[in-house]
């Protein structure tokens, strides 16, 4: 009785407790709720950037650009901060075509410091670049120190300077995969392998220790492509050939002084940052000490677009970023979510057409097969037109093959049709542990799939074969979506990656451009004229939103991604292994390209 009386007075003083707890942290999330609102609200009334005449857009590029400029977190105070940033190629690009078509603004001053880019949104925002120096503007380029991707965006600019002790890179392309079989074996982990494609070497990062022949065949391939447009357009804008660029690469510019890279042609002068600024003043026709009118890529968003029209024609921007995986939220390509958007597409008779945004490696088969059967629905009903971002690979290829018209930029990696499928086997990590497991059924297959033992030759025939319809039904989708012989794309298939340019010329793209050229395509098929708006699809959520929509999970990941640093890929990856859908599509591991 008296161990009763200590439990339950144990109880009642545990739940008070508890209670206390829960409730000083719900009042210090209303504090910190409130005021993060507060502060939301004080910046909306904030007076709007004006823009000045005499103007330059000042082009400051930094941190990661990713597809869709990241929504204002209302818990990023909580995080640890690494000091990395990101910005958004739907404002960068959104920014330069404002200023193109703005009378106030005279050119654009090109400020590329450190930022990661793929190629392909590279090259996105290049040709946004040309297009504004084509309407006569200019466009200069400063830098203490020009990494590669940066440079490939200054050699568009009419003058290129660089500090008189900075530096230079060009190198060529290179991709560095991370094989992991070794890890896995010293964690008594087994990675069981079924997939269909020579060039399907997604399992390769789990079963070998460097690429097989067939993988390093493509990369060399897709990345000599890739680095023959890169190049080109380094050469001609810098009016030299594409030989003498390999040859400067060749000297390791990186590691030469600043009159090598002038005499070699890669910049037109040597200047301090405060020299570089007087030069900007006599191009605007300023005295030396004026103030420089100018407007960054955020201060352009308040900037009215002065060609924007009414119109209830309208062309719906879809965005697809992300692996695809089985789900309904609206981080990365969850299906059901996916599903939802293009539904609500189809059913809006106000849009005339859809432009499918896709930038992904692929991931879930049969997330891949649920979205490919929405956009198939959505087709019947409005043109579709996909764009491809850095990749359209695999499950990204998949639920682009049945549009009506593919773009992609010509360094964009599409292709890999082909499937996988990863079946975890946990024995030696058990063995390690000494950890023991035994079992009782009814039929032959009663424990199919249990991870604590490897699988026998029945099962393993069993999922092969499956793996073989899978990979069927993937080969027919595209060859009906591309209307080829199937036995005739067959030989394009086997998992082999492309580039957009590749691609083109065997008819898994129909051409070459970035989202203005799938905006035209979709606009011709929809026999608009110029008489569309466009608006981007999913809507970004307001700041309220995310307050009362944020997950525990997405605040647990961020922190936790934070912490590992680049462990978390390792993390990530074998906890994938055993939770993600088994049947992947899925570009041939992560190609980090640099």
């Amino acid at each position: 009785m008296k161990d009763f009386a200590k439990i339950v007075l144990g109880s009642a003083l545990g739940f008070v407790i508890a209670s206390i707890i829960f409730s000083v942290i719900s009042m210090f999330l209303f504090f910190v709720t409130a005021g993060s609102l507060l502060g939301s609200f004080k910046s909306m009334g904030e007076e709007q950037f004006v823009l000045e005449n005499n103007s330059v857009l000042n082009l400051r590029l930094s941190g990661n650009i990713q597809e869709r400029a990241p929504q204002e977190d209302p818990f990023s105070s909580f995080l640890p901060q690494s000091g990395s940033t990101a910005m958004g190629l739907d404002e960068i690009t959104s920014a330069i075509r404002k200023a193109k078509k703005n009378d106030k603004i005279k050119g654009i001053y090109l400020d590329s410091r450190i930022f990661n880019a793929s190629l392909a949104t590279l090259e996105e925002i290049r040709q946004e670049l040309q297009s504004f120096k084509e309407t006569g503007k200019f466009i200069v380029a400063y830098a203490d120190n020009y990494l590669q991707p940066g440079y490939y965006l200054a050699s568009v600019a009419d003058k290129i300077a660089i500090n008189p002790q900075g530096s230079l890179d060009v190198h060529g392309l290179a991709s560095v995969p991370v094989f992991f079989k070794d890890a896995l074996q010293k964690l008594g982990v087994e990675v069981q392998v079924f997939k269909v494609g020579t060039y399907k070497s997604a399992v390769e990062p789990f079963t070998m220790t460097e690429m097989s022949e067939a993988s390093r065949a493509q990369t060399t391939s897709y990345l000599n492509d890739m680095w023959s447009f890169v190049g080109k357009d380094i050469a001609d804008s810098r009016h030299l050939s594409l030989s003498d660029i390999d040859s400067i690469a060749d000297q390791a510019p990186i590691m030469q002084d600043a009159d090598f890279l002038v005499k070699t042609g890669l910049v037109d002068t040597v200047l301090y940052e405060s020299e570089m600024k007087n030069y900007l003043r006599s191009l605007l026709s300023l005295e030396e000490d004026d103030n420089i009118p100018s407007a960054t890529v955020t201060d352009m968003k308040s900037v009215k677009q002065l060609s924007l029209k009414k119109s209830t024609n309208q062309i719906a921007l879809l965005y697809a970023v992300g692996n695809i995986v089985s789900g309904s939220g609206a981080s990365d390509i969850q299906d059901r979510f996916m599903v939802d958007q293009i539904e609500k597409l189809r059913k809006d008779d106000n849009i005339k057409a859809v432009i499918f945004r896709v930038n992904s490696g692929g991931g879930s088969a049969y997330a891949s097969e649920q979205i490919w059967k929405a956009i198939t629905d959505l087709k019947e009903t409005k043109p579709v037109v996909v764009s491809m971002g850095d990749y359209a690979a695999s499950g990204g290829y998949y639920i682009s093959c049945n549009a009506d018209k593919i773009v992609a930029q010509p360094t964009t990696l599409t292709g890999s049709i082909g499937i996988f499928g990863l079946f975890p086997n946990f024995k030696g990590t058990t063995d390690k542990l000494g950890l023991d497991f035994d079992v009782v059924k009814t039929n032959k297959y009663s424990d199919f799939g249990n991870a604590m033992r490897p699988m026998n030759d029945d099962e393993k025939a069993l999922l092969q074969s499956y793996i073989n319809r899978g990979y069927d039904m993937f080969l027919s989708r595209c060859a009906e979506g591309r209307n080829i012989p199937k036995d005739s794309l067959e030989k394009y298939a086997e998992g082999r990656v492309w580039t957009g340019n590749q691609a083109l010329k065997i008819g898994l793209v129909d051409k070459l451009g970035g989202i203005e050229e799938a905006i035209k395509t979709a606009a011709e098929l929809a026999e608009l004229g110029t008489d569309y708006v466009v608006y981007e699809y999913p809507r970004k959520r307001s700041f309220i939103e995310e307050i009362f929509d944020q997950k525990k999970e997405d605040l647990a990941a961020k922190t936790l991604k934070e912490y590992l640093g680049d462990s978390y890929n390792l993390f990530m990856m074998v906890k994938n292994i055993k939770n993600e859908d088994f049947i992947q599509a899925r570009l041939p591991y992560e190609p980090n390209i640099k």
